[in-house]
């Protein structure tokens, strides 16, 4: 269950994130990106465990719980690497909107100027 409480919570996480960035909230968004990371590391802990443990020789039943659980993880990852990505693009289009803002402030007729 660990896998799956903690990669819902990552993909939440970034979710949320791309929804602040989407605000111009950016500082946020990647301090949940952060906190997303932080979620998927304790649900990658978990499924390392169980690798470790069927290395050692105790295998794990493949049943649909943790088919779930990995469906979950792998998701969350995906989630959490777009949003990364989003997030840029988003920081991308905000400045390039305070640039053109900036140059349309410079001529205050509104014709193009004359460089």
């Amino acid at each position: 269950m660990e896998i799956i409480a903690n990669g819902g919570n990552a993909r939440s996480k970034a979710m949320k994130a791309i929804q602040l960035a989407q605000e111009g909230k950016f500082d946020e968004a990647k301090q949940l990106i952060g906190q997303a990371d932080e979620d998927f590391l304790h649900a990658h802990r978990a499924q390392t465990g169980l690798i470790q443990e069927e290395v050692r020789g105790k295998n794990t039943e493949v049943s649909l719980l943790m088919v779930h659980a990995q469906d979950h993880l792998m998701n969350a990852l995906t989630v959490r690497d777009l949003a990364k990505e989003i997030i840029v693009l988003y920081e991308t289009i905000e400045q390039l909107k305070k640039k053109k803002a900036d140059e349309t402030a410079e001529e205050p007729c509104g014709c193009p100027a004359n460089k």
